[in-house]
C-alpha cells in the first residue's frame, strides 16, 4: 500500500479571506493544521469502523469549542477520502462514487446525446464510459467570454486486467490470465489477497442489455511468490519475474468437473473465455444467471482496506492513491464550493472538475485526457449560455482567461533512497503541495502559471513546495500537458507527496 501524510487534507481553524480564486472554500482541503499534543493516542481505523472522527456518515457528537470544530471537521474530510477510497477499486467504481457525490449535492445530470439547457446558477455533470466525469457549477455573474477555473485529475491507477481469454489451467491449478496496466511495481502484486471488480454487461429479461457494476470483496485470487529453497539466488540477484510466466493469479484446484454448474451446455464464447467457476461467482455478486453475462471488464483488485496508520496515526495506507486522492480533492472542492444558496452569486466564471481515465497509458482513449471532451464541453456550455448571440471569439476569449490545477500525486522524498531526488527539490510530506516543473514540458508548469498558483496559496495561508527530477533520470508525466495543448489553457501541475506510487 502506498502512504501519504493526512495532515495534508485537513481543514484549517478559520482563514481571514472569504475572495475566492479558483473556487472559494476548497483551497483549505489541501491545507495542514499544526499537530496538537493529544491526551489520549488515537485508535488505528479503518473508514468503515463507525467512530465519529473517522466516519463522515456516522451521527457526529457537537464539539464544544472552535478547536474542537476545526478538528472533527478536519477528520470528517480524512474519514470522507478513506470512504471514498474504499468505495473505489475500479476507475468505474471510482466515477460511480462521485457520480451519487453529486446527484446528492443537486448537481444536475447531463446526456452528450441530449441537447442542454444550461442556466447561470445552475450545476451539472455529464460521465463518459463509466469512467470519466466532468462537472461544473455556473456563476450567477457569468456573461459570455467569463473563463473556466478548472481542477483536472484522473480515476485509473495501474493494475492487473483480465484478458479477454481469462481461464488457464497449469499443474492442478485454475489460473486467471491477467494483462498489466500502467507502470505498476509488479513484484508488490504478489503475496497479496487479491479478487476482481469492475464493470459487467449484462442481459436483462426484456431482451435489452445494461452496464452493471461488481465487485467481489472477499480475496479470489493470489499470486504465490517462489520459496526461496527454490531460488537461493533471488536476494542477491533480485526478484525478477517474467510477467508473462510468473504473474499469474491462482483462482482454484482443478475441481471443475465436480461443480454442478447449470446449463453448462448453453455457455457463450464469453463464458466460454473464462473459468465457469468464475463467472458463477460473479453472476451471484450481480444477481443474475451466468448466461446472462454477456461481457466482462474486470480489474485484479486488493481486498485490504485504506486506513490511518503510523504511531500517530498521521499516515493514510492505500492502494490507488495516484491519483483517487486528488480526484477526491477536486471533487470536494467544487461540492464544498457551492452547496450554500449563495456561493455562486457572485462568481462570474465557470468552477469545473474534470475526471478522466486512462491516464497511466498515454490518455489516448475516448474517456482520456486525450480525447477532446472538456474542449467540447467548454465549447458547448459557452454556446448554451450566449443564447444564439455569439460576440467576436467569445469561446477563445473564455479560454484565454481560464485557468487549470492539473493536480496529480507527487514523489515525496523516500528516506531510503534520498539520493533518488534531486538535492534542492526534495518533496516532504507534510510540507505542503507539491508543483511541479519540467523543462521538456513533461509537466506544463510555466513561470507564469506556477507564481498565481503560490500567491493564491500564499492568500490562503498554504504551504508550497516544488519538484525537479535529476537531470540523469527520466521524468514522469500527467494530464497537464495534454490538456494545456489540446485546450490552449493556462496550467500548473501540483499535486500532494506521496510514498510508494504505482504498488499494489
Amino acid at each position: 500500500m502506498a502512504a501519504m501524510h493526512r495532515l495534508q487534507l485537513l481543514k484549517p481553524s478559520s482563514s481571514p479571506f472569504t475572495t475566492s480564486y479558483l473556487f472559494p472554500k476548497c483551497p483549505h482541503y489541501f491545507n495542514y493544521i499544526s499537530k496538537q499534543p493529544q491526551s489520549k493516542p488515537l485508535v488505528r481505523r479503518f473508514s468503515t469502523t463507525p467512530h465519529f472522527l473517522f466516519c463522515s456518515k456516522s451521527n457526529q457528537q457537537i464539539p464544544q469549542s472552535s478547536n474542537d470544530v476545526a478538528e472533527s471537521e478536519s477528520q470528517s474530510i480524512v474519514g470522507d477520502l478513506l470512504d471514498y477510497l474504499n468505495e473505489s477499486w475500479t476507475q468505474f467504481h471510482a466515477t460511480a462514487e462521485a457520480k451519487r457525490q453529486l446527484i446528492a449535492a443537486g448537481f444536475n445530470l447531463l446526456n452528450e446525446n441530449d441537447e442542454w439547457d444550461l442556466k447561470p446558477g445552475g450545476r451539472y455533470f455529464f460521465t463518459r464510459n463509466m469512467s470519466s466525469l466532468v462537472a461544473f457549477a455556473i456563476g450567477e455573474k457569468y456573461s459570455v467570454g467569463s473563463g473556466f477555473h478548472v481542477i483536472a485529475a484522473h480515476t485509473d491507477s495501474p493494475c492487473l486486467k483480465l484478458k479477454p481469454k481469462s481461464a488457464s489451467s497449469k499443474s492442478g491449478y485454475q489460473m486467471v490470465n491477467v494483462q498489466t496496466y500502467g507502470g505498476g511495481l509488479w513484484h508488490t502484486w504478489f503475496d497479496r489477497d487479491l479478487t476482481v471488480a469492475g464493470r459487467v454487461i449484462v442481459k436483462a429479461s426484456d431482451g435489452s442489455f445494461m452496464h452493471k457494476l461488481v465487485k467481489v470483496k472477499r480475496p479470489l485470487l493470489r499470486v504465490p511468490t517462489l520459496a526461496i529453497h527454490l531460488d537461493r539466488t533471488v536476494n542477491k540477484d533480485g526478484f525478477k519475474p517474467n510477467l508473462e510466466n510468473h504473474l499469474v493469479p491462482l483462482l482454484a484446484t482443478k475441481l471443475e468437473d465436480s461443480v454442478d454448474f447449470k446449463d453448462k451446455s448453453k455457455s457463450q464464447s464469453s463464458k466460454a473465455a473464462h473459468h465457469p467457476l468464475l463467472m458463477k461467482i460473479l453472476s451471484e455478486e450481480l444477481g443474475c444467471n451466468v448466461d446472462e453475462i454477456m461481457s466482462i471488464e474486470l480489474n485484479v483488485c486488493d481486498t485490504q482496506p485504506s486506513c490511518l496508520g503510523g504511531g500517530n496515526d498521521e499516515f493514510i495506507f492505500s492502494g490507488r492513491l495516484d491519483n483517487l486522492a486528488s480526484s477526491y480533492c477536486a471533487l470536494k472542492a467544487l461540492v464544498a464550493s457551492c452547496e450554500l444558496p449563495g456561493d455562486l452569486a457572485s462568481e462570474h466564471a465557470i468552477r469545473m472538475v474534470a475526471l478522466f481515465d486512462n491516464e497511466e497509458v498515454g490518455s489516448d482513449s475516448v474517456q482520456g485526457a486525450g480525447a477532446p471532451t472538456m474542449f467540447q464541453a467548454m465549447r458547448r456550455i459557452v454556446d448554451c449560455l450566449s443564447h444564439g448571440y455569439l460576440r467576436e471569439s467569445a469561446f477563445e476569449r473564455a479560454i484565454r482567461q481560464s485557468f487549470l490545477v492539473s493536480a496529480d500525486m507527487a514523489h515525496g522524498v523516500h528516506p531510503n533512497f534520498v539520493d533518488k531526488h534531486e538535492d534542492h527539490h526534495r518533496p516532504e510530506l507534510q510540507k505542503g503541495l507539491v508543483i511541479k516543473h519540467n523543462a521538456n514540458q513533461r509537466y506544463a508548469t510555466s513561470g507564469v502559471t506556477a507564481f498565481l498558483f503560490k500567491e493564491i496559496a500564499k492568500i490562503h495561508c498554504l504551504p508550497t513546495q516544488e519538484f525537479v527530477v535529476r537531470n540523469d533520470m527520466g521524468c514522469g508525466s500527467t494530464i497537464g500537458p495534454i490538456l494545456a495543448s489540446g485546450v490552449g489553457i493556462r496550467t500548473v501541475d501540483c499535486g500532494i507527496a506521496q510514498l510508494s506510487m504505482h504498488r499494489t
